[in-house]
């Protein structure tokens, strides 16, 4: 009977489910080189008849780029030039002048300089603009005049930078750079341990496991890990350092994608360090990627108890591939999960608005799932904190001062106006703060709210249609009204500028260990994560343990 079954009705669906399956295979494949065939004729025809000479070269990567672009922001092409430029290596070295240095409005500006390393070796501070590397002026300089600050070590190089107006000269001497994964360690207490994990590099489970065996051994009994700020990098590091915490065979994360071989499950492979120790984790809205594995991963567990404002919402996974003729591609060829089975992907590339922005999923479709112990959590939007503190969400004038430099440049003449502030911890005043808003009248700063952009649109296509002068009065009412409601908001949010400010304050005195050391005494979260861990009934209530 079954053999009967299996040749009337079994044989024949698979057969017809494998014709389908090929069937879709065979028009894809029609349509790809169809339009392979449409663009090369359309590429040769341009090339050939277009009324000025063409640079095949740069069409092409112009037109490979913006196809990539509408895809989503983390697949990339990179030609010969950009394989070679922004090669990275993932050990966390590289040689260089160790400074976070940043290009706007065509200004090279150093952001930061990292304590002993080149940059500060020679006397940069943040703030300085170079002007000139060698013999290379960057006002002609168009490319990426990073790469001017990088070659063999030892190697001397002549910077020119402006400094408070004045134009200075030093000789930098390029040496290895060894950016840690972690910053910073130490004891916020007798019995709790910090540990910052700024990045997922090949060192990052390396440098953590070592601090977390070192705070043992100092008499640390409880734990935050802080992943605030950090952006991701590598998904095996992350998983390595969950087994810091966890035992072996554990599920950690989980890729899916539509082709079957990149379809993995990553469990911990080693014997953990400590399964038991209380466990904090730290999180805000730019933890993003491989610091959602570790937060999701550890929540789903009910293995930590995460403390902060949702993450940032980045569930898709990259690779590189290499491509013909030495240029690559980074692609998004999967999503991850975490092991209850959450996507926690933010935003969907696949629908866009009508200025061509992916959609945010909105709250009501986020998917309900259940950790370990039963606890609900929530997929489509990042890590959702066990303690959720509104205080850790800035306000959109804030953001506003941060992506414009508002607080880095005052702060930048307070450190020339302030010289003697050495290690003691700075204090904003309300004098020193009218002082900022004042700052920013001065400078003319501008904000890039929506609302201010919408009017200066106006106001430019109203000079286009030269009909400016009919309305001057009306919109210099707006640009008033405007002006004050923004000085309004300033005031509202003083105590978060305030904070920035002291952190960027402390930053230039104190490098960036003085600043962690000052979170350990005074940071919202951080007292809140020893609040929890020093309530171990808390700690257990929102474990559900």
């Amino acid at each position: 009977m079954y053999n009967f079954l299996k040749k009337r009705y079994i044989l024949p669906a698979l057969a017809g489910g494998f014709l389908f399956v090929g069937m879709s295979f065979r028009e894809d494949f029609f349509e790809v080189a169809k339009q392979i065939e449409i663009f090369t004729t359309l590429f040769k025809t341009v090339n050939s008849n277009y009324v000025d000479d063409t640079n095949p070269g740069e069409l092409m990567d112009h037109a490979i780029k913006s196809m990539l672009a509408d895809l989503d922001p983390y697949t990339n092409y990179f030609n010969e030039a950009d394989v070679v430029r922004f090669k990275i290596n993932n050990t966390g070295e590289y040689t260089g002048i160790g400074a976070m240095i940043t290009r706007k409005e065509g200004k090279l500006i150093i952001k930061e300089p990292y304590k002993n390393f080149p940059a500060d070796k020679a006397g940069l501070k943040a703030g300085d603009e170079i002007i000139q590397i060698g013999d290379v002026s960057l006002s002609d300089f168009k490319d990426d005049a990073s790469q001017l600050l990088k070659g063999a070590k030892n190697t001397k190089v002549d910077i020119k930078y402006i400094r408070q107006g004045k134009t200075l000269s030093t000789q930098l001497t390029l040496d290895e750079v060894d950016i840690k994964a972690v910053p910073f360690f130490g004891k916020i207490d007798d019995k709790t341990g910090y540990i910052v994990l700024s990045q997922f590099n090949k060192k990052a489970s390396l440098e953590t496991k070592e601090a977390l065996e070192q705070l043992k051994r100092d008499g640390a009994d409880k734990i935050v890990l802080d992943l605030r700020g950090n952006p991701g990098g590598l998904l095996n590091e992350a998983v390595n350092i969950c087994n810091l915490f966890v035992p072996k065979n554990e599920i950690i994360v989980t890729t899916k994608s539509k082709i079957e071989k990149h379809n993995n499950t990553y469990k911990t492979t080693h014997d953990p360090i400590d399964t038991e120790i209380p466990l904090v984790i730290l999180v805000d809205g730019k933890s993003a990627s491989a610091s959602e594995i570790v937060a999701g991963a550890l929540q789903d567990m009910d293995r930590a108890v995460i403390v902060g404002s949702r993450s940032f919402g980045k569930g898709l996974v990259q690779r590189p591939v290499d491509l013909t003729y030495g240029t690559q591609i980074k692609i998004t060829i999967s999503r991850y999960y975490t092991p209850s089975g959450r996507c926690i992907q933010a935003l969907d590339y696949t629908h866009k608005d009508k200025d061509g922005k992916a959609i945010r999923t909105d709250a009501s479709k986020y998917n309900a799932f259940q950790t370990r112990k039963g606890r609900t959590v929530y997929d489509g939007g990042g890590i959702q904190p066990d303690v959720e503190l509104s205080e850790t969400k800035t306000s959109p004038i804030t953001d506003a001062l941060v992506r414009n430099d508002g607080i880095f440049n005052y702060v930048t003449n307070y450190y020339y106006a302030h010289p003697n502030v050495g290690t003691n911890i700075p204090t904003i005043s309300d004098a020193d703060f009218s002082d900022f808003k004042a700052y920013l009248k001065k400078q003319n700063f501008s904000f890039d709210t929506e609302t201010e952009v919408a009017l200066k649109n106006t106001l430019t296509t109203a000079k286009k249609e030269k009909v400016d002068a009919a309305i001057e009065a009306e919109f210099k009412q707006l640009q008033a009204a405007l002006n004050r409601s923004e000085e309004t908001q300033l005031n509202q949010n003083s105590k978060e500028i305030k904070s920035l400010m002291i952190d960027e304050i402390i930053k230039r005195y104190q490098y960036r260990e003085g600043l962690y050391q000052y979170y350990t005494k005074s940071n919202t979260e951080i007292k809140k994560a020893v609040s929890i861990l020093s309530n171990m009934p808390e700690y257990n209530k929102i474990l559900k343990i």
